[in-house]
């Protein structure tokens, strides 16, 4: 364990001791749900910049979260944080036989299918009834339907060509059209999640992680729109105030813009 880590649980030790922060004290589980999920996004959004300073920070933030929920446990008499490290240790060598012990893997997909297999195996999960089991059901909805779908497919339940499932998805969009004309609130709820699972299966078998993808749209959305409410400003008026068709317009041009480096 290095000095910088030692100093960082002494730190965490003095903050909830009994001389230490009367917030930091006081913390429970519950109560530091929402920081640990505000850290992990913060984290994903210095990795989508790039910025290895930000990344730097960002990841530091989310250790401590870590590092906070260990003494939580340890004052509970539960574990502590080289327990932690020692179960993570020895989960990365179960789970990667053909590194640290013998046998042979050439592809990302292999290590996948093993590490599933390895995984039902184990202590634990034994119990479980489904092959589905044990995905949280508090993900964000498009990536639990990801995590719902590779697991399937690495069991092989899957389609064997795209052209499936873009017939699939053409089949979902038809029964959307039918139900938004027949005006029914509901069928048009399950219908657009239907075409939302379709494209995330989509994505899956091209490879493409679906909520990264939509992540950076959402990005570039931000920065059209922001390019739109620009030249509205510029002309002193507000986005309502301005006509649709103008509006498009800075749309389209936001779209050809290429930023000087």
């Amino acid at each position: 364990m290095t000095a910088e880590f030692k100093k960082l649980i002494e730190i965490v030790n003095t903050l909830m001791g009994e001389n230490g922060c009367p917030w930091d004290k006081v913390q429970t589980r519950e109560s530091l749900k929402p920081y640990l999920i505000e850290e992990a996004y913060e984290t994903l959004e210095a990795l989508d910049g790039n910025n290895p300073e930000e990344i730097k920070e960002e990841l530091g933030d989310l250790l401590y979260q870590i590092l906070f929920h260990a003494k939580i446990s340890e004052n509970k008499k539960e574990f502590n944080i080289t327990d932690v490290i020692e179960s993570i240790s020895n989960k990365m060598e179960h789970r990667h036989p053909h590194v640290f012990k013998k046998g042979t893997l050439e592809t990302p997909d292999e290590v996948a299918t093993q590490w599933e297999e390895i995984k039902i195996k184990e202590k634990g999960k034994a119990g479980r009834k489904s092959v589905l089991d044990g995905i949280p059901s508090y993900l964000p909805s498009l990536l639990r339907s990801q995590k719902l779908q590779k697991k399937a497919a690495n069991h092989g339940f899957d389609w064997d060509k795209i052209s499936s499932i873009l017939d699939k998805l053409d089949e979902e969009v038809g029964e959307f059209k039918k139900a938004v004309l027949s005006g029914k609130k509901k069928n048009m709820k399950e219908e657009l999640g239907d075409i939302l699972f379709v494209l995330v299966n989509i994505a899956k078998f091209s490879k493409i992680d679906a909520e990264e993808a939509l992540r950076a749209t959402n990005n570039k959305f931000i920065k059209r729109f922001q390019h739109i409410e620009a030249e509205v400003a510029k002309r002193d008026k507000t986005l309502k105030e301005t006509p649709l068709e103008e509006l498009e317009q800075y749309w389209q041009n936001a779209k050809s813009y290429k930023p000087h480096n």
